[in-house]
């Protein structure tokens, strides 16, 4: 139960007023880190921010936004599929992947929200389909309901919305071994932690989960900014908000943040959509790429 609770608390994520000189630049990653050259790189309040732009650019955009710790990469099935016919936009949050710290330190929900719209004007995208796995669901939801005309459609996949371990409008404490964990990630430990987030980590090959060490390793600092100030307040008000079409998708495996919670989130989204995956975990973009991208697919002509 321990375990689970510093793990749920590792994926979700959030603030921090400053740490200047703690996140004044990144680790030197102890893995493999991914190659940037497909990418480009914004400057979003003051952050050098990985972007990853495909597909035709007249065509419907799709934003992509990836949980704590991970990185644009855990959308890869999703983009070489949606890239076909849609405009696929993926991002790594500041102080994750690629990406550069905030230098201010700015990490919490409202932050998030508020780079995106300005990602969003760097890219010029008026409006977007949007969808964000975990903590990216957070951002997602959060988007959604105070930019309505901005937003297409929504698509949450096991997202941060309801209370958990704890956590309300008021943040829990870094546990020391979570604070360890994310400074000095150790093969063992991320192994393990995989384990947590997926239902099958067997399944992972060495290269990901080489990826996901390097990821945590040149981002530590930042990591644990994050979890410094995480909160869940009561996101009933928000969510009654929400106007555009709403897809949830969920893993009944999910060790993070459990199934019951989408039902919940579905019973709070006006005309939501929700739909579970047996034997899948936290992340069903990966675990359940190609019955995820059926119903991502159907959805986006449903709701034109």
């Amino acid at each position: 139960m321990v375990r689970h609770r510093l793990i749920a608390l590792s994926m979700l994520a959030a603030a921090l007023p400053a740490i200047p000189v703690a996140l004044s630049a990144a680790r030197p990653a102890v893995a493999s880190l991914p190659s940037a050259e497909a990418d480009r790189f914004v400057t979003i309040e003051g952050a050098r921010i990985r972007v990853r732009d495909e597909g035709p650019r007249n065509a419907p955009p799709v934003l992509l936004i990836h949980g704590y710790t991970f990185s644009l990469e855990s959308w890869d099935a999703w983009a070489a599929d949606l890239a076909r016919d849609h405009r696929v936009i993926r991002f790594d949050l500041a102080g994750h992947g690629l990406s550069g710290p905030m230098p201010r330190g700015d990490y919490g929900t409202a932050a998030r929200v508020r780079q995106l719209g300005k990602l969003m004007d760097k890219l010029g995208l008026a409006r977007a389909t949007i969808a964000g796995n975990s903590f990216g669901g957070l951002v997602a939801w959060n988007f959604a309901a105070r930019y309505p005309r901005r937003i297409d459609r929504l698509i949450l996949v096991d997202s941060a919305a309801f209370s958990i371990n704890g956590v309300t409008e008021k943040p829990v404490a870094v546990p020391p071994a979570m604070r360890t964990y994310l400074l000095d990630p150790q093969p063992a430990a991320v192994a393990w932690s995989a384990g947590t987030i997926f239902a099958h980590p067997q399944r992972l090959t060495p290269a990901r989960l080489d990826q996901m060490r390097a990821m945590i390793a040149r981002n530590g600092p930042a990591l644990v900014a994050h979890l410094e100030q995480f909160t869940l307040p009561d996101p009933l008000p928000s969510l009654a908000r929400i106007k555009a079409p709403t897809l949830i998708l969920w893993g009944r495996a999910d060790k993070v943040v459990p199934v019951a919670q989408a039902e919940q989130l579905a019973a709070a989204i006006p005309g939501s959509k929700l739909i579970i995956y047996d034997d899948v975990g936290h992340a069903p973009q990966e675990e359940a790429a190609a019955a995820s991208l059926t119903d991502v697919r159907e959805f986006l002509n449903q709701s034109k």
